[in-house]
């Protein structure tokens, strides 16, 4: 049997281990008994997101966008299908530039909207740039 997963619960922050097989057995938080894994990008702030960061084993798929931003907007819905798509390979997160402008500044985020792909609490990669779905299919095959 392989090493056990580290799961963020996208409700409480609880940290849950998962065997790799079970991930797509709709997995419960044991701490809140919320669904691991909801089919939706889950928005966190500068505090949620360095838990996540740091104790999650999945890959984190970041956007980093703005309310005022028009291409954010549009690219929303967009990204929302990739993580009802992609989950639970991936935790998809979004990030509120405005609130969160120390991560924005950490990580040089100069335009938005800007994806980042996170592995092992490090960018493994990031595009700045909205992406029509295919384009964004093809991205993330390659990265998780």
């Amino acid at each position: 049997m392989s090493e056990a997963l580290h799961v963020v619960c996208p409700h409480c922050d609880g940290v849950n281990r998962l065997p790799p097989a079970r991930l797509a057995d709709a997995p419960k938080c044991g701490r809140c008994k919320g669904p691991l894994f909801t089919g939706a990008p889950v928005a966190l702030d500068e505090g949620r997101f360095a838990k996540h960061l740091s104790k999650s084993d999945i890959p984190l798929i970041v956007d980093f966008w703005a309310a005022w931003c028009g291409p954010c907007r549009a690219f929303a819905p967009v990204f929302k299908a990739a993580a009802a798509r992609h989950e639970p390979r991936a935790r998809f997160i979004k990030i509120d530039v405005d609130a969160a402008q120390g991560l924005a500044a950490r990580y040089n985020v100069s335009s938005i909207p800007t994806l980042a792909v996170f592995k092992g609490g490090q960018i493994a990669d990031r595009l700045a740039g909205a992406l029509p779905g295919q384009q964004l299919e093809a991205w993330l095959a390659a990265r998780i």
